[in-house]
């Protein structure tokens, strides 16, 4: 799929991994729209790099089809939109809220799938552009295969996502969708900027090489070598240098 003069939608996009691919998408020749909270920097970042943004939450049904409204003729969507919320099943001070797991699904997988659904159905209504149509990506994580204590939610959702994959690829393939997914490991994010220094170097100085945090533009990198390539199709990327999750 060619990027230039191509639209796509990317959630998340007002920072992270989100904002580095719209970056990148739109340094290589797309026209971007992002979706964020009503909340973020969105309305900001759109501003100064260009984009359209649209205020969504990726649980809404309505807001969702009005950003890919916005979008009509996106052929790359890229979802980067999730939470990290931890906590054991069963704490110090007893069971986990329900709401809690519940929430961090309804936001990384539910989501995600709410933004696939609609997005794929209107891909379908616009013309082939050779033997491709439009390519989805969405967001994993290695906690999907590596979950560690404290992560059953995060690790749940993000394992439903790279466990559909392969049956929204089989799904599309006739309509010449292509999806895909890509599971970071220890990345420089606003979900690890919070964390003092320290803490951050010593999260890199665990994978094994290079021996660092990953930055969100070879994230970007991989969406856009994703989208370039048409083999790549109905599989999971783990970007993460090497490393596994230990259990704490």
């Amino acid at each position: 799929m060619q990027i230039r003069d191509a639209t796509a939608l990317v959630t998340g996009g007002a920072s992270g991994l989100g904002l580095a691919t719209a970056e990148l998408l739109a340094t290589t020749g797309a026209r971007v729209v992002i979706v964020d909270l009503a909340s973020s920097a969105g309305a900001e970042v759109a501003a100064q790099h260009g984009f359209t943004f649209v205020a969504a939450d990726v649980r809404n049904e309505v807001e969702v089809q009005a950003a890919v409204d916005a979008a009509a003729d996106a052929r790359i969507i890229v979802n980067c939109a999730g939470v990290v919320t931890p906590g054991r099943a069963v704490g110090k001070n007893g069971p986990l809220a329900l709401e809690s797991f519940s929430t961090v699904i309804a936001i990384n997988l539910v989501g995600t799938f709410n933004v696939v659904r609609l997005a794929a159905a209107r891909l379908m209504q616009l013309e082939a552009i050779g033997e491709e149509r439009g390519v989805i990506i969405t967001t994993a994580s290695v906690a999907a295969f590596d979950g560690q204590v404290g992560q059953p939610a995060y690790a749940a959702s993000k394992a439903g996502v790279a466990g559909m994959t392969l049956p929204l690829a089989r799904e599309f393939a006739p309509q010449l969708i292509r999806v895909m997914t890509i599971a970071p490991g220890i990345f420089e994010t606003p979900m690890l900027a919070g964390l003092p220094r320290q803490a951050q170097d010593s999260l890199g100085a665990q994978v094994p090489h290079p021996s660092r945090l990953g930055r969100p533009a070879e994230y970007a990198a991989l969406v856009k070598h994703i989208v370039e390539n048409p083999m790549l199709n109905g599989e999971t990327i783990r970007l993460d240098g090497a490393i596994r999750m230990q259990p704490r």
